[in-house]
């Protein structure tokens, strides 16, 4: 049995999707390795200069003026563009300097675990270099000597020359290392990996493990780095590296290892279970969704309905329904996320006939334009596209199928024709705004094109 939807007969929207993908895949790796961008902050006195396996999350420099700095190593933006750079390298799209790359990531992110804060010049000799505006963005001495051993990877970012950020920043994060784990058990996992090279990138995973465990329990800040709590998005990420990690470590003969990390991410599951808001209306019908997080002061977040549930669905990638895209409750989720934005943005407000909602991130969102993101309506297009993956007769399939198409033609009418992403585009006008050519918008669409060919091929299957 085979189905279709409108989207898949029409020869210019499968065309565009090639063609996005070529250049999002160009434009991606600019950001890899980026050994030949020097960045400047006279400001702070800097200069960084990359060395091999760092990943930025721009290749554009910008100084706030008005574009963002960007030129960093995030540890949670990284791990989504080197599993980006795993599909495009099983997709024939690029070689075997995909492999190099992953290698030089690898070797990179060991030689940060290594670094520590009380190495760091002290506070009154960094203070000469930097103008007295910005004074008030340096660390302090205490802060950073609390910055070795698990703390490292906790920092949320550091400069892609391999040094320590000495900013202030929201700190600590720990949704990096479990995300790197789990795109680093897929590259794993799919026997590309030579011997020599997986002996390099085991050690990466086990670090990214024990963290993981030692850690998920903990408070941290947010995907967005704006409020200290236990967030959704952590947990599930969490949870996910841990029960992956545990196949993984049965198969090296460290059962009691696996064991633990098999009970802590049922441990996780529980947890997030309680992320339930349960609503009734006058009908008595049930409506909810999973809240993004819980403060550390107990106080309610305007921020609880938040994208980063949806796109811990797709980043985490597990078999198990729940808390996947075939949870309704996490379906439920979406249509409360699709209809906020709806209704919030004035680009969603008669829009042409055949486009979803473009997404932002939460309610009252202010960075730049407060959205839209391109990130976040690709994640919702490529959790729809899962969703449809997972089964079901044809009218389930065609309305995913479409629905994700129609947020997918939402991305194709905010991208200008060379095809550049930026973060955002405006919520008004549809500019694109904030840091430009993003690499996690071109690995999301990298990421939602992928799955929207693994459930076109589901459709094909014997039923």
């Amino acid at each position: 049995m085979t189905f279709s939807v409108a989207s898949q007969q029409d020869p210019a929207f499968e065309s565009w999707l090639e063609r996005q993908l070529s250049h999002s895949a160009s434009a991606m790796l600019p950001c890899i390795s980026p050994v030949s961008i020097v960045k400047h902050r006279p400001g702070f006195g800097q200069t960084i200069r990359p060395v091999a396996g760092a990943i930025i999350a721009s290749p554009v420099l910008g100084n706030y003026d008005p574009d963002p700095d960007y030129f960093f190593h995030w540890f949670r933006d990284s791990a989504v563009v080197i599993d980006a750079l795993r599909l495009l390298y099983v997709d024939g799209r690029i070689g075997d300097e995909a492999l190099q790359h992953l290698r030089d990531f690898t070797r990179f992110s060991l030689a940060v675990n290594g670094l520590d804060g009380r190495a760091v010049p002290a506070e009154q000799s960094r203070r000469a270099r930097v103008a007295p505006e910005l004074l008030q963005y340096l660390r302090e001495d205490h802060d950073l000597a609390s910055v070795h051993g698990d703390a490292v990877v906790a920092e949320t970012r550091v400069n892609p020359d391999g040094t320590l950020d000495v900013l202030r920043w929201a700190r600590p994060q720990h949704d990096g290392p479990p995300l790197r784990a789990l795109a680093l058990l897929r590259w794993a996992a799919g026997g590309h990996l030579d011997a020599a090279l997986l002996a390099e990138v085991t050690p990466l995973i086990r670090f990214d493990i024990d963290f993981t465990l030692r850690h998920w329990r903990e408070p941290s800040y947010d995907i967005w780095e704006e409020e200290l709590g236990h967030h959704y998005y952590t947990l599930r990420v969490a949870g996910a590296a841990l029960a992956e990690g545990a196949a993984w470590l049965e198969g090296l003969g460290d059962a009691a290892l696996a064991q633990r990390c098999r009970e802590e991410s049922r441990a996780v599951q529980r947890l997030l279970d309680d992320y339930w808001v349960d609503e009734r209306d006058e009908r008595d019908s049930t409506r909810g969704y999973y809240r993004s997080r819980v403060l550390v002061d107990g106080q309610p977040s305007a921020k609880a309905l938040d994208i980063a549930v949806i796109l811990s669905a797709i980043h985490s990638l597990g078999t198990e329904a729940a808390h996947g895209p075939a949870d309704p409750r996490m379906q439920a989720t979406l249509a409360r996320l699709d209809a906020l934005f709806d209704a919030a943005y004035p680009i969603n407000h008669g829009r042409a006939t055949g486009r979803g909602a473009a997404m932002g991130r939460y309610a009252g969102d202010v960075y730049y334009s407060g959205g839209a993101y391109f990130f976040s309506t690709l994640g919702a297009a490529e959790f729809c596209f899962r969703a449809a993956a997972m089964g079901g007769d044809a009218r389930h399939w065609n309305q995913w199928m479409g629905r994700g198409d129609a947020y997918l033609a939402t991305v194709r009418a905010y991208t200008p024709a060379g095809g550049d992403l930026s973060e955002q585009f405006d919520q008004r006008s549809g500019a694109q705004t904030s840091a430009k050519q993003l690499a996690w918008s071109h690995a999301a669409f990298i990421s939602c094109v992928s799955a929207r060919r693994i459930a076109a091929a589901a459709c094909q299957a014997p039923q």
